[in-house]
């Protein structure tokens, strides 16, 4: 397949991380097949979430297919760069056309991107998963591997102002070892707890190695709650996402 936006759209976000001056820590890079197709399971804290996990692959040679909402792919402007780039569409009334293409991506020996937890946490904790990645694991008979990013919260996320001039922002990314998945839906029913409890450890030990603190009491909300920060709770998280459900009327 043609290849000539992703390294563009690679090159202007290499620039602008630089020019942000973001501090990237990259770990278990080496978890990442050379070749191959692989579901990337990834948290969800920041709208950025993509971007910082494109540019982690980038050492092991691989470019990620994110699965995105379709809406991102009839903006005038993102549009065609999400296109030109291989991106999935999801319409979420009705999941089953991008959940082939995925498959068909993966056979292929693609890296599928996905976010179980289908919408930025506002807790900055995991929520509940959507059966999705592991389901198409199984599937496309690939791992998956679980993946954290971390910081991005700090720049641009769900409920709070853009902050793209605070320079010297640390990004942690961080792969964990690949997670067989057996085929059917019972070796999905087996995977989905180990890539939950692989998340979670793997969540718990980025946040405590994070290597910057809040500047200040009115700096914490980008913290979790169980770590003294001032974001909200999972419970008050999950009120403030059904709140937005009724908005949408209830997609």
């Amino acid at each position: 397949m043609s290849e000539l936006v992703y390294p563009a759209v690679i090159a202007v976000a290499r620039g602008l991380f630089a020019a942000m001056g973001l501090r990237f820590t990259i770990e278990g890079a080496e978890h990442l097949p050379r070749r191959g197709g692989a579901v990337i399971a990834s948290n969800h804290v920041s709208y950025l979430d993509f971007a910082f996990l494109g540019y982690a692959a980038l050492p092991a040679g691989r470019k990620i297919r994110f699965m995105a909402k379709d809406a991102v792919f009839r903006n005038p402007i993102a549009g065609p760069l999400m296109r030109g780039m291989h991106h999935i569409p999801v319409d979420r009334t009705a999941g089953s056309a991008a959940f082939k293409q995925a498959l068909t991506a993966l056979r292929d020996g693609e890296l599928v991107g996905v976010f179980p937890e289908a919408t930025i946490s506002r807790s900055f904790m995991l929520k509940d998963f959507k059966p999705g990645a592991v389901r198409m694991a199984a599937g496309a008979g690939v791992p998956i591997i679980p993946a954290i990013v971390w910081g991005g919260q700090r720049i641009f996320t769900k409920g709070r102002p853009k902050d793209f001039r605070g320079r010297g922002k640390a990004i942690t990314v961080a792969f964990g070892e690949p997670i067989s998945v057996a085929p059917g839906g019972e070796g999905a029913a087996t995977a989905t707890p180990e890539l939950i409890a692989a998340m979670s450890a793997l969540l718990d030990r980025v946040q405590h190695s994070y290597p910057q603190a809040p500047s200040g009491p009115q700096d914490r909300w980008w913290l979790p709650a169980a770590l003294g920060g001032d974001a909200p709770t999972p419970e008050e998280a999950a009120a403030l996402d059904a709140e937005d459900r009724v908005k949408r009327g209830g997609v």
